[in-house]
């Protein structure tokens, strides 16, 4: 064992003491009560995400209207579609074949469009003549017209007259799976974005505050410097959770009371219970990456002035990082995805809409695994970048802190015992 330490706590342990020294103190204080109430004033990165949500509304997955007719019928509609299409723009939504039935053979529309995946939104049957629209209620009225004037046309191009269309309603479609889980991936990511940046911002002032009164340098005569990292790393986590808790419940509750619930929305891919517990790994882990980097960029600063000039790069590049991780909602399978998901800042936000869109599990255990090499990586190099800032360590200033170190070391073994 190396001398220089000799008295000092172990590392993991001091990093328990500063930990928990920092959340009690925290958690009793009056500012807590102002950090519950931060969530009530993020309207303007709300403002900003809109115009990223209103791109992915634009680029998502167009709904489908499929054809299940008799032999040649089929053609006939797809080809009228396509020449109303050309005349009118936008608007006329795609047709595409899903059966071509026998003379007299029966086709569930119903069961087919509420168990189908993808884009398909309505299913059209019957024949030219006298067709049949099933869909949602709201496309139902929608593009009850417009399945009337493409059979009309099928039947007799230029017509000027067009069929009645009979209509079947359904509670869900693929199409419409898929646009509630667009949404929730939205929501995941705003909601996630919202709560490292507002939190992991937290570690900086406080420790600006202890590096004034000179409390730094009195922990690390008796802990090494990286427990003191990461116990104000870890503290700060903490506190988060207590106000995420209270900010989860209270909202529960007020949507409970006005009748709101879960079966109201889009079940995600992953299902609501695996989709809140994976929402709570990417959040911890996202925040201790963005942490990391605040504690680090905190300990170049010595004023309230310096953080913010320091911390603001790191902010807007953070704010890049999640746009970014916003396009690739509408990117699946596409590098814009992938580039998303393996890029350390950014995994966490793309992985939580890959919850709500995907259903398979797998890829979260790789994203984890990676996110948590490099939380590692992160915290490493920011302690060491922590230690050599705060403390401009070095044989010299180690050995004239040295003095104090078994008296401070004595006092936190008393902290940490269990009091009655």
């Amino acid at each position: 064992m190396n001398p220089a330490d000799a008295g000092r706590l172990p590392l993991w342990r001091a990093a328990f003491v500063v930990a928990r020294r920092d959340f009690t103190a925290i958690l009793f204080s009056r500012a807590f009560i102002f950090f519950l109430l931060g969530p009530l004033f993020p309207v303007v990165v709300i403002a900003l995400a809109g115009g990223v949500g209103a791109q992915v509304q634009s680029e998502a997955p167009v709904a489908d209207i499929g054809i299940a007719m008799e032999g040649e019928q089929v053609d006939a509609m797809i080809a009228a579609r396509n020449e109303l299409a050309n005349q009118l723009g936008g608007g006329v939504p795609p047709m595409v074949e899903i059966a071509r039935l026998q003379p007299g053979e029966a086709y569930d529309a119903r069961a087919v469009l509420e168990n189908a995946e993808g884009s398909l939104a309505a299913v059209v049957t019957g024949t030219m003549e006298a067709p049949q629209l099933t869909a949602t209620e709201g496309r139902v009225q929608r593009w009850s017209g417009i399945v009337g004037m493409i059979a009309g046309n099928a039947a007799e191009p230029g017509a000027r007259s067009y069929p009645p269309v009979s209509t079947m309603t359904v509670v869900t479609s693929g199409a419409s799976e898929i646009s509630g889980r667009i949404k929730t991936a939205q929501g995941g990511q705003v909601l996630l974005f919202l709560l490292i940046m507002l939190l992991a911002s937290m570690v900086l002032s406080n420790l600006v505050e202890e590096k004034g009164n000179k409390i730094i340098e009195v922990l690390a005569a008796a802990i090494p410097m990286d427990a003191v990292f990461v116990g104000k790393l870890f503290a700060m986590l903490a506190i988060t959770v207590v106000g995420i808790a209270v900010w989860g419940s209270t909202g529960a509750a007020i949507l409970y009371a006005g009748g709101v619930s879960l079966s109201d929305y889009a079940n995600p891919g992953v299902g609501w219970p695996m989709f809140f517990a994976l929402f709570a790994i990417y959040f911890g882990m996202g925040y201790l990456l963005l942490g990391s980097i605040f504690l680090a960029v905190g300990s170049l600063a010595s004023t309230v002035r310096e953080v913010q000039t320091l911390s603001m790069p790191a902010t807007m590049f953070q704010i890049i990082v999640f746009f970014l991780a916003s396009l690739s909602v509408t990117d699946r399978g596409g590098w814009i995805e992938y580039t998303a998901m393996a890029f350390p800042l950014s995994s966490p936000f793309a992985m939580v809409s890959r919850a709500a869109i995907e259903e398979t599990l797998w890829p979260h255990l790789l994203a984890l695994a990676w996110q948590a090499m490099w939380v590692a990586i992160f915290v490493r190099a920011g302690s060491s970048m922590f230690r050599r800032r705060v403390m401009k360590s070095g044989p010299q200033g180690a050995g004239k802190a040295r003095p104090v170190a078994k008296l401070l070391a004595g006092m936190f073994r008393n902290s940490s015992a269990p009091t009655a």
